[in-house]
Order: structure tokens, then sequence, then C-alpha cells
């Protein structure tokens, strides 16, 4: 049985999701997980893989995520290792993969850390859950990619088959 430490970055809970959906497989396949927010992360030393997950918000990643691979780059360079990015954009099959995600590759360009396991999911779009601010940006950035841009809308754009597959790859390697 291999200790697997999933960390998330999550504003809207998305990512959170997916962590939480990675975990409950990771233990029907026989490990023990713990999921934990990235300002809670227990210590590494203690587990045989460490995924890490993160959202993008305004095009971003959250600068905690940066202040946390290099506070642990040690461990997690000496570990089994995975990243996952969350974002709207990898609703589109041309930019849902971690070699045509530019998020994905501005967080690579970013960080000295390689992690072994790598993916790429898409969002939720949930206007009505939004606060005002939130709500115009994304609508804005939304309608210069032509997504949908009314306010009522409520999509998920994770695909839960590639979630699962990413789960197998975690467990495997």
């Amino acid at each position: 049985m291999k200790k697997i430490l999933i960390i998330y970055s999550s504003v809207h809970g998305q990512t959170q999701k997916i962590a939480t959906k990675l975990a409950q497989q990771l233990i029907g396949l026989g490990n023990s997980v713990v999921t934990a927010d990235i300002k809670d992360a227990p210590a590494l030393n203690e587990f045989d893989k460490v995924i890490v997950g993160a959202s993008i918000r305004h095009g971003k990643h959250n600068p905690r995520l940066y202040e946390f691979i290099e506070k642990h780059q040690t461990v997690l360079a000496s570990k089994v290792s995975g990243f996952f990015s969350v974002s709207l954009v990898a609703r589109k099959p041309t930019k849902n993969t971690p070699e045509t995600n530019p998020y994905m590759q501005a967080f690579l360009s970013k960080t000295t850390w390689r992690p072994q396991l790598l993916r790429v999911f898409g969002g939720n779009l949930n206007y009505p859950g939004y606060n005002t601010l939130d709500r115009n940006v994304i609508r804005f950035i939304m309608w210069l990619t032509k997504g949908p841009t009314d306010p009522v809308t409520n999509v998920e754009y994770t695909d839960w088959h590639k979630v699962d597959e990413f789960g197998e790859q975690i467990h495997r390697a």
C-alpha cells in the first residue's frame, strides 16, 4: 500500500473536487490517501507520492503554488510526483494536454520542478457562483475566446474519464 498526498489550490472548488475524486479512486485501488489545501499541507516526507493540483484564476496559478514548490523542491524531486492544472481554456481540444495548454507551459517555465506525471483538466464555469468581479472578468475572457457568456451558465468542462486515467497513472507510478 502506497501513501499518497494530494495537495490542491482551488478558488471556486473544482480543483478540490478533482482532488477528492482522485483520492476516492486511489483509496479504492488500495492506497492510503490524504488530501489537503496547499496552505494546510502536512509534511511531505511521510508520503510515497505527492500530487499537486492548481486552478487558474485571472490567467495565473496562485502564487502560493510557486512558494510551496520552492519550499519543498528537494522532497518533491525525491518522490514520485505529479501536477495537474485546472482551467476553462482546457475545455478546448487544442488546449487540453500538458503540451498544448498555455497555463501548463507557463507553469513549467516558472519552476525547476519536473513532476513525472502531468495533466490538464477543464474547469467548471459557474457564473451564478462567482462574485461580481470574477463573473465580469470571466465573461469578458469567454467573450474573447468564443465561450458561453450568458450570466446564468453553469457548465462543468472536467472530463472525468481523463481524471480516472490520471488516477490509474498515479496508482501505477
